[in-house]
């Protein structure tokens, strides 16, 4: 059962170190630490008795926001010389609410210090997991350097919401090279692992059915990721609705659609070329319009085309009025 530290209403308590003496590590070298093995640091087990193989293996502290919640480092030095040992928190989440009774602390040789520390939680946490750690960094002389990180794993209480968005719908590229594009945004305050379904409708109906299934990632409070899920077979020629449903632990859900339309490149420059025809067509005929009634009879258009309607009139005028007189005589 994990050890729960004792809770303050508020402030910071920056007590003194407490150096104890260590005389059972005074001829033995312990097992070794990440870094260095002649010192360690470890969470310090509770009421005062001395480490252990069965101690904690990392800080697990739970409050609500506005909470402060203290507990202790341990710095074991069981060497002959004297071990000064600097502290920070690490991490954007709870190694970043840290702070320490003293941030340098100097152990003498055969002694185990127990370093008091604070963690405020911020009133605008959000509830839910947050981690960090505590880094520990030897220094001094004869080479009793290292380094050991200590993990700590901060649960905020307080009211959870699931909530999730998919946006950004799209479809790019054709046949095999065919994919959908989306967004998953975690608009909620607790981690979700999301699940997909897929489902296409284009004019004769369903083209594509997915269904739902477990995305291989985990979405943090306000994380945004990209993603693309294949579509090896789209139709060549169709216009299709593709809609993208989510869902997450404790009732989130989503869905967004985006339309796609299929037409093959033949298709599509035929397309193309009568619509370029028929532009084309219907400027002649507006230039054709225009230009013949202002012309005079008989005036050919610049093009040496044939003479306009009026042109012909006069000269078949003239030809009847010929005829007529040769009869006559």
């Amino acid at each position: 059962m994990p050890f729960r530290p004792r809770t303050a209403a508020s402030g910071v308590i920056l007590a003194a170190a407490a150096v104890l003496p260590c005389p059972a590590a005074a001829g033995a070298q312990p097992s070794a630490p990440a870094a260095d093995p002649r010192w360690s640091a470890a969470p310090a087990p509770g009421d005062g008795a001395e480490p252990s193989a069965q101690d904690r293996p990392y800080f697990y502290l739970e409050g609500a926001p506005g909470t402060v919640m203290n507990d202790r480092l341990a710095l074991g030095n069981p060497t002959g010389h004297a071990v000064t040992v600097r502290l920070r928190g690490s991490g954007s989440g709870s190694g970043s609410w840290i702070a320490f009774a003293a941030r340098e602390v100097k152990v003498p040789p055969h002694t185990r210090a127990g370093v008091p520390f604070s963690a405020t939680v911020p009133r605008d946490a959000l509830p839910g997991d947050h981690t960090g750690a505590i880094v520990a960094t030897g220094g001094g002389a004869g080479g009793r350097g290292g380094r050991v990180t200590v993990p700590v794993h901060l649960r905020v209480t307080g009211p959870e919401l699931s909530a999730l968005t998919v946006e950004n719908v799209a479809v790019r590229g054709r046949g095999s090279a065919a994919v959908i594009r989306y967004t998953l945004v975690n608009r909620g305050n607790t981690a979700l692992t999301p699940r997909l379904a897929v489902r296409a409708e284009g004019v004769s109906g369903p083209v594509l059915r997915r269904a739902a299934r477990t995305l291989p990632l985990t979405l943090k409070p306000g994380q945004s990721v990209d993603l693309t899920e294949k579509w090896p077979d789209p139709p060549d020629l169709d216009a299709v609705d593709v809609r993208l449903a989510v869902t997450a632990e404790g009732g989130a859900h989503a869905s967004a659609t985006a339309s796609y339309t299929a037409l093959p490149w033949g298709a599509g420059a035929g397309a193309a070329l009568v619509v370029a025809a028929g532009v084309g067509g219907a400027v002649a005929l507006r230039w054709r319009r225009t230009q013949g009634p202002d012309r005079p009879p008989g005036e050919r258009d610049a093009a040496g085309g044939e003479p306009s309607s009026g042109g012909e009139v006069a000269d078949a005028a003239g030809r009847l009025t010929h005829t007529g007189s040769g009869a006559r005589s």
